[in-house]
């Protein structure tokens, strides 16, 4: 199996090159990831100017753009051959719960997706982790027999794993994204010239956190594992704003 492997948090992030080197020992592995660290880029493409990819060797660059623009480009004509399947990862900091709105890495496991190749996002529950060889040996373990599972087509797996030993995690879990209370307020600075700068403030803390949720999982131990959906339609609701057009289209008439 060919694997592209990519990331948010940059080229030359500790966790992309753990990856890298668990995955080459037993897969054709190519690299394209963005240049810098592009955390909370979501699935935001470069449009307005052109892209530089830069070869570091055969099948491994970076790219002056986003996780999506680093996904694009090695999907529609930067590489020879097209891979197999696409993991973005392992990135410093969990994507659990609302995360996944702002996550690079989530958005590049989706475009990934969306251009046709099943593909997982694969985080530390740590911004400072210790334990990257965990998500490693976890996705070996996934690996292993993946080909024989049958997702649906717009499926990607969204993989939340503890910082802690491989010997500590209690196995594994399906779960579904929990949600977390309104983010902190801005943080206001004076620049050196006393204009004021705005910082985004910390996420909130976990508010719908119970059993079956991500985050539940990673809190005991477990290693979460939650597919996520391309199309966002609400088709519960069609039907309801169908009815409400109703009205407008009458008057409109």
């Amino acid at each position: 199996m060919h694997i592209l492997v990519t990331n948010d948090d940059g080229y030359r992030a500790p966790g992309i090159a753990i990856l890298i080197e668990a995955l080459t020992s037993e897969y054709e592995v190519s690299v394209v990831a963005p240049e810098r660290n592009c955390s909370g880029a979501s699935n935001s493409l470069t449009l307005e100017r052109g892209l530089r990819a830069c070869k570091l060797e055969d099948n491994v660059y970076y790219v002056d753009g986003t996780p999506t623009d680093s996904v694009h480009l090695a999907l529609t004509g930067l590489l020879d051959k097209v891979p197999d399947m696409v993991i973005s990862g392992i990135n410093a900091g969990a994507n659990m719960g609302d995360d996944v709105l702002y996550s690079g890495t989530v958005a590049a496991a989706m475009e990934g997706r969306h251009l046709g190749l099943p593909a997982m996002a694969i985080s530390m529950d740590s911004y400072t982790p210790e334990y990257f060889e965990t998500a490693a040996k976890v996705l070996l373990h996934l690996l292993k027999d993946f080909k024989q599972v049958s997702f649906a087509s717009n499926t990607i797996l969204n993989i939340n794993v503890p910082d802690i030993p491989w010997s500590e995690i209690k196995g594994f879990r399906a779960t579904r994204l929990g949600n977390r209370h309104q983010s902190k307020g801005v943080i206001i600075q004076d620049d050196p010239r006393g204009d004021p700068m705005y910082w985004v403030g910390p996420p909130g803390e976990a508010q719908d956190a119970g059993e079956g949720t991500d985050f539940y999982a990673v809190s005991n131990h477990f290693v979460s594992i939650t597919p996520l959906q391309i199309d966002l339609t609400r088709y519960d609701s069609l039907a309801e704003v169908d009815s409400w057009l109703c009205d407008h289209n009458s008057k409109h008439a």
